[in-house]
């Protein structure tokens, strides 16, 4: 049906049987290429890209009863939303909010269907509470039918969450982020602050609920978490600052976010802690290596060395492919630059390593080299190994609770 270079897929047939939608991309091997929207006659023929002017990745679509339009599901400023896309590349948006089905940390999720009538059904998330089920017509017309968690948040209290733009110290561009606050904030008091940053890195965080952050945050800390460059739901251009350049500037993004937040009086700039997960874990050593500003740090489940991870990790055809130049033994340099293994020997830092020993996206030899390599040159270092956890750590209740407890832990160690 389909002949181009580039992944077709998730192929849906008009209720007239006439039209086919399907999503996909011309292949460009960038580590960032956005998801375009296409419809082609049912026998394969006059394929069309209906969301070629829409700068955001398209994640799901239904097709409208009238075949005049399609209802899709994407990512903008770290929100989920669901519109209406004509077949001319019309966009109107219908509901905002959809998420709440990762517990562990605030990444973007969830799924909706549609009625005959054009109500829709979704996930529907905040802050506040993790998804519930909600229906809609239209911007304004959300209607939550489910409390699912009511029971536990009558006794238990959430620190408030607000949205930050700042700008980075490299370039100015503007940044979002959000601070998490403990739960009966004051103002006038100075805390400690974690900075905890997502993987990916082609991923976003937004304003949706996250067991882990609440967890800090109920542990006495203002947590910050933003989306530097790279992140996705900014379009292509944002995304693909990375390319082949990651970790780089996003540092600048991240620490001018923690400048931001201590500027605005309530964090003691003595009590700084870092961490993050996979591609968080690749910026967090990366931090350290560069800065001693932070009290103490977290790498979970990261990537030391781009040299060995591509060999080994469970992405051989496809990381070196897209992620760098070329082969690692044809751009030696380019690998090394990258890898925070070689910022190792400025690390002075107390920096713990936490990864599941059934990961193979991060193996957890990368962690044991970093925890070698920080042994050697005499830093402060532990290494928790999760038994029979993959890279999703928190997949299982007892490893999320186990992981934010190892973090907690070693931060109140270095208090």
């Amino acid at each position: 049906m389909t002949n181009r270079k580039g992944p077709d897929s998730y192929p849906v047939l008009s209720s007239d049987g006439k039209k086919i939608a399907y999503l996909g991309h011309d292949e460009h091997y960038q580590g960032y290429q956005l998801t375009r929207l296409y419809i082609m006659n049912s026998d394969g023929s006059m394929p069309q890209c209906i969301s070629c002017n829409f700068d955001r990745d398209v994640d799901d679509l239904i097709w409208a009863a009238d075949g005049k339009s399609l209802y899709i599901q994407y990512d903008d400023h770290g929100n989920t939303k669901i519109a209406k896309m004509t077949l001319g590349g019309q966009v109107n948006d219908l509901a905002s909010d959809l998420g709440g089905v990762s517990l562990g940390r605030p990444y973007g999720g969830g799924s909706f269907s549609v009625a005959k009538n054009g109500r829709l059904a979704y996930t529907y998330s905040t802050p506040e509470h993790p998804a519930d089920l909600a229906v809609a017509t239209g911007i304004g017309t959300t209607k939550r039918l489910t409390d699912l968690n009511r029971d536990l948040f009558q006794f238990k209290k959430l620190g408030k969450v607000d949205e930050i733009w700042y700008s980075s110290s490299y370039d100015q561009r503007k940044v979002q982020g959000w601070i998490c606050y403990p739960p009966d904030f004051d103002a006038n008091k100075k805390y400690p602050l974690i900075l905890e940053i997502h993987g990916g890195p082609f991923a976003n965080y937004g304003d949706r609920f996250t067991a882990e952050i609440q967890l800090f945050a109920a542990a006495g800390y203002v947590v910050l978490y933003t989306n530097p460059r790279g992140s996705t739901s900014y379009g292509a251009e944002f995304g693909n600052l990375i390319h082949h350049n990651y970790p780089s500037e996003d540092y600048d993004d991240l620490m001018a976010g923690v400048d931001a937040v201590i500027a605005k009086g309530f964090v003691d700039p003595n009590r700084l802690y870092v961490t993050g997960g996979s591609g968080g874990g690749v910026l967090t050593s990366w931090i350290v290596g560069k800065t001693d500003r932070f009290k103490a740090a977290v790498v979970a489940k990261p990537v030391i060395n781009w040299y060995s991870f591509v060999l080994y990790a469970d992405g051989p055809a496809f990381f070196y492919k897209y992620w760098f130049p070329g082969k690692p033994w044809d751009h030696m340099e380019h690998y090394m630059k990258r890898s925070p293994i070689s910022l190792v020997g400025n690390v002075k830092t107390p920096t713990m390593l936490l990864t599941g020993e059934s990961d193979y996206r991060t193996p957890i030899a990368e962690s044991e080299q970093y925890y070698a390599a920080l042994k050697i040159n005499g830093v402060e270092t532990m290494m928790v190994r999760i038994p029979n956890a993959g890279h999703g750590i928190a997949d299982q209740p007892s490893n999320l609770i186990a992981k934010v407890t190892y973090i907690l832990g070693w931060f109140d160690k270095y208090k």
